[in-house]
């Protein structure tokens, strides 16, 4: 019993310390220039020992941040990185959507725009073929780098320390008899990849599915994502290839130049 009291009330406490990050981020939003920690204090009701523990907390990471000049507080860089990645991350749906729908209409087959989530790859927009075979790639599903061709793409371009990172800590798992269980073996197909700009994984995460993966580029050669084709394995052949990868680049050419205007 005192070990479940316990764990309710640490629960409690995490709970209203999130709160008050969050209290604590809006009002200085909605202030717009530095408050000083006794302003913060009194405007959200917080004693002034704990508010100067989550003031550190989130200095450190650079949330928030002290202005010797004025002693006050403001919101940290690290906040507009994450606005800024939301709306980056926007700004390339809007670019990949109407292109998606054409390389659905070309090759009839289904397709999906991808971005690295950690070290896994996440589905972040699609479109269904209308073939009655088809796969259905859903927005939100997660796949490992290495398993995928999506994110095979997207590791290659990586820089090489990411790259390298990545390495050192993946952990294989096999999902067919065909998925890719060693670094030896990701690393000479990384290689090749690069090399080609194409991706592809022949039912190495669902048996019955052939992907093929392009890079969407940025300026510097960061993969900002990649499109793919998820093609049953019943009507993937060399014609199929070729339009697919010839379709795809024209696509991730087109994404990017549009996300690059804007």
């Amino acid at each position: 019993m005192r070990e479940m009291m316990q764990d309710v009330q640490e629960s409690s406490e995490t709970v209203k310390s999130a709160d008050r990050t969050l209290d604590l981020f809006e009002l200085l939003a909605r202030w717009g220039r530095e408050m000083t920690h006794s302003d913060i204090a009194e405007a959200l009701d917080i004693p002034k020992s704990s508010l100067t523990k989550l003031l550190k907390n989130l200095s450190v990471r650079d949330y928030i941040r002290f202005v010797p000049e004025t002693k006050g507080y403001r919101l940290g860089d690290a906040i507009l990185k994450l606005a800024q990645q939301s709306h980056q991350l926007r700004n390339l749906i809007a670019c990949a959507e109407p292109v998606l729908r054409d390389i659905t209409q070309q090759t009839q087959e289904s397709c999906a725009l991808n971005q690295l989530k950690g070290d896994q790859v996440e589905v972040v927009a699609t479109v269904t073929s209308q073939q009655r075979l088809n796969s259905h790639l859903r927005l939100g599903d997660l796949a490992p780098l290495y398993a995928v061709s999506g994110g095979k793409v997207i590791l290659a371009f990586l820089p090489d320390v990411m790259r390298d990172e990545y390495l050192r800590s993946v952990n294989f798992e096999r999902f067919t008899d065909k998925t890719i269980a060693t670094k030896d073996a990701l690393l000479l197909e990384l290689t090749d990849v690069k090399t080609r700009g194409i991706a592809n994984s022949f039912e190495e995460y669902t048996p019955g599915i052939v992907g093929v993966g392009v890079p969407i580029l940025s300026a510097t050669g960061f993969p900002l994502g990649s499109l793919n084709l998820a093609v049953p394995a019943v009507r993937y052949n060399e014609a199929l290839a070729a339009k697919a990868v010839s379709v795809l680049r024209t696509a991730a050419d087109r994404v990017r130049k549009q996300y690059l205007q804007d």
